[in-house]
């Protein structure tokens, strides 16, 4: 059974008898013997081999490339280099697959727009492995942080009838061809039928029967956008919470982000985060663990962009929705912490969010942190039945087809409340990467749909 080299490096004491796999990242050759520097993704650090001429497999090591993947056995004993408290001394090594010279990994810098070209490959790099491990890190938290305060996992529809935000900005699922698209009756579905973009509707029925539950899963938008933070297809962190106010939502969104920070500062690969991306990385992340969530109304929030004396891109009034560039000011500059901002315009948000005692706002709120600007977005649910038919009126949305929807205010009805992380913008304030594109496995973007 091979090892893992993460449990390699970790280990107390040496052994006689090993056997790991994993890629070359470098090979330098003596007259009697080689190096070889071994990664297999379970960690940053490579293991170092010493491959004496002459060992079983010897003879092919001149295919031992960089890229190529192996396998060796041997001991582990104490390494005399400095950096490093172990190195092999194989007995025997296996060329498993080879690289030829056009592998496109060599030891050299890259950009990240050269990777995204290779994104089947770049999680052998060092960033993109760290990423990618620390991805799962933090998916297992969020579980984790849910199981723990008795949350249950919901799997809400990929393929929906319902448009949650009602922008309108949905990929169709069809089997119809061209010539027949607009003729939906004929359809699989025998209606118009899309991706979702977002599982909270369906959520709020199973909260308004087991309580609290949340669901974790892809999502996606039509939306014709190519900023650094935009993707066609993203992971969604949805709980939904039965007998709950805003300030109770305010709470669990702050507390889940004070939770997942301090497992990112855990994590051992923060180091590469720190010191090619941003070296202020772990200070900034202390700050979200141990600072206490500023929060602060919509109307309040817009004064102090207004008074700001900021000559901002986009204009700041009330009635407008607030900007990355707004949202940024006020937690890197003004604040200098996380901060929530609630009761926005009901103008502006959309028809599900709870109508405040003042007629003019809703019970909305968004978690603004540094670097990134909102990360997560939810409200107290409307439970009236009579304001949200009302509501349905005023957004122009058809009553039968949410008819199921409304029956929850119908019968048995609860205030209720939940909001949804953006998770790859999650990965981003974590890592302190900027671009999104660069936290998700294989970006979907406009135009851009490879592998």
């Amino acid at each position: 059974m091979r090892t893992l080299i993460k449990h390699i490096l970790a280990r107390k004491e040496g052994t006689d008898s090993l056997e790991v796999a994993g890629w070359v990242r470098t090979r330098r050759d003596s007259k009697a013997f080689s190096f070889i520097e071994l990664n297999d993704g379970s960690c940053l650090g490579n293991l170092q081999i010493v491959a004496d001429a002459g060992i079983p497999g010897y003879e092919e090591i001149h295919s031992v490339t960089t890229g190529a993947s192996v396998s060796v056995s041997g001991k582990l004993i104490p390494s005399p280099a400095q950096g490093q408290d172990w190195e092999m001394q194989a007995s025997s090594i296996r060329l498993l697959g080879a690289a030829p010279e056009d592998y496109p990994l060599q030891k050299k810098g890259h950009s990240p727009e050269f990777l995204r070209s290779i994104a089947h490959l770049r999680p052998r790099t060092n960033l993109f492995g760290a990423t990618f491990r620390l991805r799962s890190r933090m998916s297992h938290a969020i579980h984790r942080f849910f199981q723990e305060r008795d949350f249950i996992h919901v799997h809400t529809p990929i393929i929906t009838a319902s448009d949650c935000e009602g922008a309108g900005e949905m990929f169709r699922v069809t089997t119809l061809p061209d010539d027949k698209i607009s003729k939906h009756t004929e359809d699989f579905f025998g209606k118009r039928a899309y991706l979702t973009v977002s599982g909270q509707l369906e959520g709020e029925t199973f909260a308004c029967a087991l309580s609290n539950i949340y669901t974790f899963g892809p999502t996606f938008r039509a939306e014709n956008s190519n900023t650094s933070r935009h993707a066609a297809e993203f992971w969604m962190v949805e709980p939904e919470m039965a007998f709950c106010d805003l300030a109770g939502d305010m709470d669990c969104a702050e507390q889940l982000i004070r939770f997942l920070a301090a497992e990112a500062l855990a994590d051992p690969d923060l180091a590469i985060f720190e010191k090619f991306i941003d070296k202020t990385l772990r200070a900034r992340l202390e700050h979200v663990v141990e600072k206490p969530f500023q929060r602060i109304s919509y109307t309040d929030a817009v004064k102090l962009l207004e008074a700001s004396g900021k000559d901002f891109q986009y204009p700041v009034a009330y009635g407008l929705n607030l900007q990355s560039e707004h949202e940024r000011w006020l937690t890197e500059e003004y604040f200098k912490q996380p901060t929530t901002v609630f009761n926005y315009p009901k103008e502006i948000k959309p028809f599900y969010m709870r109508l405040n005692d003042d007629g003019q706002t809703v019970t909305a709120m968004d978690l603004l942190v540094p670097g990134i600007g909102e990360i997560i977005g939810g409200s107290q649910r409307e439970e009236r039945y009579d304001v949200l038919l009302e509501n349905f009126k005023h957004h122009q949305i058809d009553p039968e087809a949410y008819g199921w929807y409304a029956d929850l205010r119908k019968y048995g009805t609860v205030p209720h409340a939940g909001f949804g992380l953006g998770f790859e913008r999650l990965l981003m304030f974590v890592t302190g990467v900027h671009n999104i594109r660069d936290v998700i496995p294989f970006p979907r973007t406009p135009g851009h749909c490879e592998f």
